[in-house]
This record gives structure tokens, C-alpha cells and sequence, in this order.
């Protein structure tokens, strides 16, 4: 039985941690073009779009570290001994802690947009 759990989760790992690369790397690529590009138009003076690019990236970031995440705690449990266990365990606990604090970031630049904007537009 452990050993077919074993070759089931195997896989399922890769695919995951394959997703959360792809996703991690398109999100990379998008914010970099997309940084050059507004050197070269002049919009990088412009702080909202800055930060409404930036808030983009940490929400895809975000998504990455949940998706590793969830293939830290598949990996868990076919751990072969207490040292590896240990080192996801470790692992985890950095994504969980970037995770965090990028959500809390990410909901303090909300607070402030919201703030910042007039009360009519608030809603």
C-alpha cells in the first residue's frame, strides 16, 4: 500500500511544482516586459501603475507559494525518513511566512487605495 502511494504522489508532485514554476515564471516575464515597457512609454512616473503592476506580481506570487505549498504537504506525507520530513517542514514554513506577509502587503495597499480614493468612487 505505501508503495503505490508512493508512485501515485510522485507525479502529483511534479505536476504541481511544474504548475507553480510555469505560473511563477509566466508571472516573472509578464511583470519584466511589462516594467521595460513603461520605461519606454513614459508611464513609469505613473505610482499607480506601478503599484497596480507590483500588486498583480505579489498576487500571482502568492498563487506560486500556495501551489508549492500543496505539493510541500503531498511530499510530507510519503517522506521516507524524520530528515526529510524536517526539511519540508522547514521549507514549508519560509512559504507559509512569504505567503503571509505578502497577503498582509497586499491587503495594507488595499486599505490605502481605498483610503485614497474619493468618497464617491468608494461606492
Amino acid at each position: 500500500m505505501r508503495e503505490w502511494l508512493f508512485l501515485l504522489s510522485e507525479p502529483v508532485i511534479a505536476m504541481i511544482d511544474l504548475m507553480a514554476l510555469v505560473l511563477l515564471a509566466g508571472a516573472t516575464f509578464y511583470v519584466f516586459f511589462r516594467m521595460i515597457a513603461m520605461l519606454f512609454t513614459r508611464r513609469w512616473s505613473d505610482g499607480h501603475a506601478r503599484r497596480a503592476l507590483w500588486l498583480d506580481y505579489a498576487r500571482w506570487l502568492v498563487a506560486g507559494l500556495s501551489l508549492q505549498l500543496a505539493a510541500d504537504i503531498i511530499e510530507s506525507s510519503i517522506a521516507p525518513s524524520w530528515e526529510a520530513i524536517g526539511q519540508l517542514g522547514a521549507i514549508a514554513v519560509i512559504r507559509t511566512f512569504l505567503n503571509y506577509f505578502l497577503e498582509r502587503d497586499l491587503a495594507e495597499v488595499r486599505e490605502r487605495d481605498l483610503e485614497s480614493r474619493p468618497a464617491e468612487a468608494r461606492g
